[in-house]
């Protein structure tokens, strides 16, 4: 499975604007789409900045899909200049239960020689991720990796913001502990509202 994450740095008044264009816009188009499995989108009310990931059955549903989220029309709605559009395989993903209204999410962006990524994403599986799941509020995480370039982002979401607040240091630590102890290097860590769950991927663990 795969995913495309379009990352804009919007007007953080304009956030409400551009999560309701998502939602009532963007996700009836693009469930349309023949390989679509889902749409999520995060957002960070304090920068503005948004996430909007498109999951597909496989690279190819992925790539045909060129104009999925519409991002001129969602720039515009969010009031935003610029754009970064990623590419990604899901490599893990693991929910205890499904993202409610007012989920947060710790996402953590990180950066290893591609020769180690199987490596990363055992020792993720094996190691890290029981660790998270006993985090209180843990609702689900998910892997995503560029396996020529090495990059990694991985999403830990709780029930609430509160429910992250309470267990920052952890969920903050952990990543940080189990990055340096694989050789990678962790480039941005952020808290943002889960504002749209319907990334409908199916399990991997």
């Amino acid at each position: 499975m795969h995913a495309r994450s379009t990352t804009i740095e919007a007007d953080p008044d304009n956030l409400d604007a551009g999560i309701a264009f998502t939602r009532d816009e963007v996700m009836p188009a693009i469930q349309q789409i023949d390989g679509c499995i889902g749409l999520s989108m995060l957002t960070d009310r304090e920068s503005g900045r948004c996430i909007v990931t498109t999951s597909w059955a496989d690279a190819d549903a992925m790539r045909a899909a060129t104009e999925d989220v519409h991002p001129i029309r969602l720039m515009q709605a969010l009031g935003a200049q610029g754009l970064d559009i990623q590419e990604w395989e899901i490599a893990v993903l693991h929910r205890e239960r499904p993202a409610g209204d007012g989920a947060g999410a710790q996402v953590t962006w990180a950066r290893i020689p591609p020769n180690h990524l199987n490596e990363l994403l055992d020792a993720y599986r094996h190691n890290l991720m029981p660790r998270l799941q006993e985090l209180m509020g843990f609702d689900s995480l998910s892997m995503l990796v560029d396996r020529r370039t090495g990059r990694t982002v991985s999403v830990t979401a709780f029930e609430t913001r509160d429910a992250l607040a309470l267990v920052r240091k952890q969920a903050k630590h952990l990543p940080e502990q189990f990055a340096q102890a694989m050789g990678a290097r962790i480039t941005d860590i952020a808290e943002m509202d889960l504002a749209v769950a319907h990334l409908r991927v199916p399990e991997t663990v």
